[in-house]
């Protein structure tokens, strides 16, 4: 039993230290946007293996934690989890990835229009991934309910960059390019926040044993 309690730190402390590095990831992926760093856009591509090995280590961890040892429901839940969250991790790097590369296509060129609500929708994502793995390592079910209610500001968000964007590319056809790699960056940020809300309802998950889809507990 105590090998197993072992094992269940070191799954834990792995999940962690990939949550640092995927954090560390999406700041730098923001930071290379907002400041034009390509310092910064260089480090998250350089960070993408090392997320991809951890993936890896922590799923086959996880697995085999699972085939050898039949847990508590408890234990269970959090075996369970964290091969969720590990999979959210991985897409988040991924993600931070695909808003470097946008983030490259522009470095070369002045930006013609402000960002728009991107910074905002920047700054929105981070939170909630702070919160989200706050709330996991605290195992604190109401800091997570309080991530999902921000899900649908980012979608606003989202939808208010498109529209500006658009208008942008009718009165001015030269934006046409900037503008659709813009688009794909604040499509990225929400896709960043609705991993978000994944982690934070595999918290509730892990704390009360209650699977939250579609928000549905947050409206009641």
């Amino acid at each position: 039993m105590r090998h197993f309690e072992e094992e269940l730190e070191n799954l834990r402390n792995r999940l962690l230290e990939m949550s640092g590095l995927v954090e560390d990831s999406v700041y730098r992926s923001i930071q290379s946007l907002i400041e034009k760093d390509e310092a910064a856009a260089q480090q998250v591509l350089q960070n993408e293996a090392r997320i991809n090995r951890m993936e890896i280590q922590i799923d086959e961890l996880a697995t085999s934690l699972l085939a050898r040892v039949q847990p508590m429901a408890t234990d269970l839940r959090f075996i369970t989890a964290a091969i969720k969250i590990n999979n959210d991790l991985e897409r988040m790097g991924d993600i931070s990835v695909n808003i470097v590369r946008r983030t490259l296509a522009l470095m070369g060129e002045p930006i013609s229009k402000v960002l728009v609500d991107i910074p905002h929708m920047a700054t929105l994502a981070q939170s909630m991934i702070r919160k989200s793995l706050d709330a996991f390592v605290r195992k604190d079910p109401e800091l997570a309910r309080s991530i999902l209610t921000s899900d649908d500001v980012i979608d606003q968000l989202r939808d208010s960059v498109y529209e500006e964007l658009i208008g942008l590319m009718e009165r001015d056809p030269t934006t046409v390019r900037q503008s659709i790699n813009l688009m794909f960056i604040a499509r990225a940020l929400e896709r960043l926040a609705d991993h978000a809300t994944n982690i934070a309802e595999d918290v509730l998950f892990l704390v009360e044993g209650v699977e939250v889809r579609h928000h549905a507990e947050v409206h009641e």
